[in-house]
């Protein structure tokens, strides 16, 4: 049984076991990993027998307004990119990252960097980041990740479980709201500069500005205490990223992210993770209580 975005149906407790498509009738992403999926999965599980009487939980199956449809109602993913009243590509929605081709089935397989870079590239670690990521990811499976303990994702990585994000955007900042762990990022556009001594922090400092059809992000100010990706991907305070949001048409966003970090690579490199629009739902409110059972994981060092 798979604890999957897919499923959205008649309850956001019944709904979750389901297994029905989205809006767009593509399969959904696999929702509520934050490294004990287990357990949530049988929490749901125990739920859905006892959800009878509940109904509609949250707004998982609402018609977004304003939207191109098809001629038959549903969303047309395929219609132009939207632009905001002063011209601007318009980013906004529900998004989640799409598997990309040629890479292995299965929930887990679309949280490693090296699926979303191009062709023969390979990340270019410093030995000491190569050692730790081999580590984390062959000897440890990706165990004691700081989303086992309801920590960030930071940047990059938090775009690569397959569980949605939205995008919102004001005169003076974009907000990025993450459905899982219930954490956001603010971007700032209204032209401030970078703090000039500032405090580490799990999701860096952001700035933002447009070019052309495109939004343009850049941070810097992280501590470094996040991964990457679950495969264990490390990096240092000085990293800096540079994200590009570009909308190809309505349904669907590319996001270039360039990572540049020469304490911990040898040279600057990118990804690009191809974004999908969830039209007809919202957000689900997702509270990460398990870190509790972080304790009794087993690692491969162990």
């Amino acid at each position: 049984m798979v604890f999957s975005e897919n499923s959205r149906g008649n309850s956001s407790f019944a709904g979750k076991i389901a297994g029905l498509t989205d809006a767009a009738g593509m399969p959904g992403p696999y929702r509520g990993r934050n490294g004990c999926a287990t357990m949530l999965i049988m929490r749901c599980t125990l739920i859905f027998f006892l959800a009878g009487t509940l109904g509609w939980a949250q707004w998982i199956h609402y018609p977004s307004k304003g939207i191109p449809r098809t001629a038959d109602g549903k969303p047309d993913l395929r219609a132009a990119a939207p632009k905001l009243a002063d011209g601007k590509p318009d980013v906004q929605g529900i998004w989640v990252r799409v598997a990309p081709a040629g890479t292995p089935p299965g929930p887990e397989f679309g949280n490693t960097v090296d699926y979303y870079m191009a062709q023969g590239s390979t990340v270019p670690y410093q030995p000491w980041a190569l050692a730790l990521r081999n580590q984390r990811r062959y000897r440890d499976l990706g165990g004691n990740r700081p989303s086992e303990h309801c920590l960030p994702h930071g940047v990059l990585g938090a775009m690569l479980p397959q569980t949605p994000f939205k995008l919102y955007q004001t005169p003076g900042a974009v907000l990025l709201l993450y459905e899982q762990l219930n954490q956001y990022r603010q971007i700032f556009t209204d032209g401030r500069p970078f703090p000039d001594d500032p405090n580490p922090t799990w999701w860096g400092y952001s700035v933002g500005h447009y070019e052309g059809d495109t939004f343009v992000v850049e941070s810097r100010g992280f501590n470094d205490l996040t991964w990457l990706d679950d495969s264990g991907t490390p990096h240092t305070t000085d990293m800096r990223t540079i994200e590009r949001f570009r909308r190809t048409d309505f349904g669907h966003m590319n996001l270039e992210v360039t990572v540049d970090d020469p304490k911990a690579f040898t040279k600057p490199w990118m990804v690009t993770i191809p974004l999908r629009l969830m039209a007809d739902t919202e957000m689900l409110e997702e509270v990460c209580d398990n870190e509790k059972d972080a304790a009794h994981a087993v690692t491969g060092g162990k």
